[in-house]
């Protein structure tokens, strides 16, 4: 259910595009898909200018450490609405660890990570669009009381299957109908596309999901993350753990 994303996503950070792709997507039609609540889901507009993008080798558990290229850079900026020239998303933006925490009510590492992360660990530059969608999750984690634990659990879930990126329909290169920052498709109940696009309804979504899995605090993160998921690549998870718990202990 989740292969194409996986596949593409990490491709960002290190593959280099021509400066005619900015051009194509800027006349590319239905760029933007918009939820009701006015947040941005990515459609295949707006990605399909990075060309072979799409077709990009996976980096599983390989820390990604340099910033998206220009390139990239200017089609991100269509695909959520922003106009060339302006304000861009810059290369090497926090990562989740940059800022120390310093109220005294956030979660310390053994209440976020409490088995220890797993295997190698990778991480990704974070942009403002994927902060606004990981403060999402953080606060539907304490709406639906699962907690920091939780929380955790969500984000990474994100990151493998998003890039806490909110995605819309990407046309003949989706996986089914997954859409959304958790990949979730209509057709197997998750709510309308509409829906699966709505960060908070998402979110919530998989909260709720993860609650009917019995024991789900205690088991390892990939195993709760997959019990929800049915990933094709059960193991991809646990590679976003650390830079999950940095994230949320950054917004909790």
């Amino acid at each position: 259910m989740k292969q194409h994303f996986t596949r593409w996503l990490p491709a960002i950070a290190k593959t280099a595009v021509v400066q005619t792709a900015v051009a194509k997507a800027a006349t590319a039609r239905t760029a933007i898909a918009t939820s009701p609540n006015r947040r941005t889901a990515l459609t295949l507009a707006g990605v399909a200018c990075l060309g072979g993008l799409a077709f990009g080798p996976t980096a599983v558990a390989a820390p990604l450490t340099g910033g998206p290229h220009t390139g990239a850079l200017a089609a991100i900026d269509l695909a959520t609405g922003k106009k060339p020239g302006t304000e861009a998303v810059k290369p090497a933006q926090t990562t989740g660890r940059d800022k120390v925490p310093t109220k005294a009510d956030r979660p310390d590492r053994e209440q976020l990570i409490p088995r220890g992360v797993e295997g190698a660990q990778s991480r990704i530059p974070l942009d403002n669009a994927q902060l606004d969608n990981a403060k999402a999750i953080v606060k539907a984690a304490k709406e639906t009381g699962v907690g920091e634990r939780g929380a955790v659990i969500g984000v990474a879930t994100s990151l493998q299957e998003s890039k806490l990126y909110n995605l819309g329909h990407l046309g003949d290169y989706n996986d089914h109908d997954s859409e959304g920052l958790f990949q979730q498709r209509p057709s197997s109940g998750w709510g309308t596309p509409e829906e699966v696009t709505n960060p908070d309804y998402a979110s919530k979504a998989f909260f709720n999901a993860l609650k009917n899995v019995g024991g789900w605090h205690d088991l390892p993160l990939t195993a709760a993350a997959q019990t929800v998921q049915v990933s094709a690549f059960p193991y991809a998870y646990a590679q976003w753990e650390e830079q999950a718990a940095d994230i949320v202990q950054q917004l909790w």
